[in-house]
């Protein structure tokens, strides 16, 4: 199973060709490509040096995202932005299940959590 090689890659295996590492960065990168892929999420939120980052056009697609890989196994925590008029619990359960499935899907790691913070509501649609 996945193991701890240095501070942020991981092995997620070894064969007779060799090592398939990965960095906790391309984890964060496809839980938040996933988030934003439902239905009524604006944008991931990330801290002010990302918002202002983002401005310029510098893209960071990991803001927002947190994620702790232990044994094989990893903790995703998200801000998001949601759309006004559309129900946060259900944007919530769609968001885990999507990062959920999209991480383990193409690393092959378990998922244990997607905690998912609302750090604000997107108005300018309306």
């Amino acid at each position: 199973m996945a193991k701890e090689t240095d501070k942020k890659t991981y092995v997620l295996g070894t064969d007779s060709q060799g090592e398939v590492k990965i960095a906790d960065d391309v984890v964060a990168v496809i839980a938040g490509y996933a988030a934003t892929e439902v239905d009524g999420v604006s944008a991931m939120a990330g801290n002010i040096t990302n918002e202002l980052m983002s401005k310029v056009g510098v893209k960071n697609l990991n803001k927002g995202v947190k994620v702790i890989v232990e044994d094989g196994k990893v903790r995703v925590n998200l801000a998001i932005l949601v759309e006004y008029g559309y129900g946060i619990p259900k944007i919530c359960k769609l968001v885990q299940d999507k990062v959920k499935a999209a991480i383990e899907n193409m690393t092959g790691l378990e998922v244990t959590d997607v905690n998912i913070r609302i750090a604000g509501v997107d108005m300018e649609k309306h």
